[in-house]
């Protein structure tokens, strides 16, 4: 099963008193629960369960070779039955955001609300090879500490904040061994599968809010024409000062638009 890190009235808990109200957030590609840490505390604050999952070949997950939408959108379900979840308000970035897009469409009695963050249903051309180039260049076998790895990847990805958002997937496999913690085989042969669209024919009639940085170029206006086809009672929400991580680089706005929207 997916590792998550709860927060609020949980399985943890000594008993669920049945006044939270599930969220579950699904983060984007390279991305791992822990992204989320500080958001999930200020959902919990506001009343929801929430249920910051790890997926499949992230962060503290199961690695495996299967990596497709449909398995993850199964992972999802397995989790949600295996924590008694019967409804959640749904919540992905990214590639996160296209999982709960297809869990939504696919398992719509399950979701009652959804938040889809800087993605659309539409196909996107594979731009993660920059990024896939710094993380195979990097030698574990010469132990190198976290500087040396930061200097391996930086003429790949010369934008620091994006090196500090990789580097949050290094951990000490032993006292002296460093290690990723996501999949990276598994992405080089699968990194077309992150950009697939929502299946033609899927359809979710249940409230969804889009929520887009203004200085993103993942959600454009003429999009919405789709969004609308795929989730007739769709929203689009712009967080301004804000790129495609609109959760980490504006977060104050980026939780009163989410917030406002699961309390309506």
């Amino acid at each position: 099963m997916l590792y998550s890190k709860i927060e609020g009235t949980g399985p943890e808990a000594e008993g669920r008193t049945g006044e939270a109200k599930p969220l579950v957030i699904l983060h984007g590609f390279l991305g791992m629960s822990d992204n989320w840490k500080t958001l999930s505390g200020q959902y919990s604050a506001e009343g929801f369960e929430v249920h910051a999952l790890d997926l499949r070949n992230h962060g503290r997950s199961f690695h495996s070779d299967e990596f497709t939408y449909e398995a993850m959108a199964g992972d999802l379900l397995e989790y949600c039955t295996g924590h008694g979840l019967q409804t959640i308000d749904l919540l992905g970035h990214s590639m996160g955001g296209k999982v709960a897009m297809l869990f939504a469409v696919t398992y719509p009695e399950k979701v009652n609300r959804l938040i889809i963050a800087d993605i659309a249903p539409k196909s996107y051309a594979p731009h993660h090879d920059d990024i896939l180039a710094a993380l195979n260049a990097v030698d574990f076998s010469k132990k190198p500490g976290r500087a040396e790895v930061e200097a391996i990847m930086k003429p790949f990805v010369p934008d620091v904040g994006t090196r500090q958002f990789l580097m949050k997937n290094l951990y000490w496999e032993t006292p002296e061994q460093l290690a990723f913690r996501f999949n990276l085989n598994v992405f080089n042969k699968s990194k077309d599968i992150i950009g697939e669209p929502l299946p033609d024919d899927a359809r979710f009639d249940k409230p969804v809010l889009f929520i887009r940085g203004a200085n993103s170029r993942y959600i454009h206006d003429e999009d919405m024409e789709l969004i609308e086809k795929h989730f007739p009672q769709a929203r689009l929400e712009t967080v301004a000062n804000a790129g495609h991580w609109l959760h980490a680089e504006n977060p104050k706005d980026f939780f009163a638009d989410t917030i406002a929207f699961l309390k309506a």
